[in-house]
C-alpha cells in the first residue's frame, strides 16, 4: 500500500476507566495476526518503533530503567524522561512516560496476538486523543508487521489521515464530546 492510500480501520475495541484521583485509563485492544515475539520486537526495539510510534527511544526497552523518548513529528524532536518498570518478554511492558503510565500487554492467540494497551492520563479529556492517536499508530505499526511498512503517522500529519474523525468517534464512545 501506498502511504498517501492508508485510512483508519473503524473504531477499535476500546473503553475507558476511571483511576484514582483525577487518573482515567484508556484500554485499547488491537488483535494482530502475527506472533507475539514480532509484536514484542516492536514494542522495544528503537528501530521498529520509529517506523509505527509516536516517539523513539534512546534504547532498547527491554529492560528495567531509565529511558529518553524523542518524539516523532514535532517541531523540534522534543524529548521527554521515561522508566521503564515492569518487563516479561513477551507478553508484559511497563512503563512511566512523563507522568503517563503505559501498560502493553500481548496474549497469544490461535491466530495470532492479542494487544491490550492500558494508557493512563491525567485529564479525562485527553483520552479520545490517545485513543485515535494509538488507534494511527497501530495500524501503521499492523502494516509493519505485514511486511508492508507505510511509515510513522505522527503529530499533525495524523490530521491528515483521519484522526480528527477517530478522535470524535472515540469522544462520542467514551461520553466525553
Amino acid at each position: 500500500m501506498e502511504r498517501s492510500e492508508y485510512r483508519p480501520g473503524p473504531l477499535a475495541d476500546a473503553s475507558v476507566e476511571r483511576g484514582d484521583g483525577d487518573r482515567w485509563t484508556l484500554v485499547f485492544v488491537r488483535d494482530f495476526r502475527h506472533p507475539r515475539e514480532k509484536v514484542w520486537g516492536a514494542l522495544v526495539e528503537p528501530g521498529q518503533l520509529r517506523e509505527w510510534a509516536p516517539f523513539v527511544p534512546d534504547r532498547d526497552l527491554g529492560g528495567a530503567g531509565p529511558a529518553t523518548f524523542t518524539m516523532l513529528g514535532g517541531p523540534d524532536g522534543e524529548s521527554s524522561p521515561a522508566e521503564v518498570l515492569k518487563v516479561e518478554p513477551p507478553a508484559l511492558l511497563v512503563y512511566d512516560w512523563g507522568g503517563d503510565l503505559m501498560r502493553w500487554e500481548l496474549e497469544a492467540t490461535g491466530e495470532g496476538t492479542r494487544l491490550t494497551l492500558r494508557h493512563t492520563v491525567r485529564d479525562r479529556t485527553w483520552v479520545p486523543m490517545v485513543a485515535a492517536g494509538w488507534h494511527i499508530c497501530l495500524d501503521v505499526a499492523d502494516h509493519l508487521f505485514a511486511g508492508d511498512p507505510i511509515g510513522s503517522i505522527v503529530g499533525d500529519e495524523a490530521k491528515e489521515f483521519g484522526w480528527e474523525e477517530l478522535r470524535e468517534g472515540y469522544a462520542e464512545r467514551f461520553g466525553l464530546e
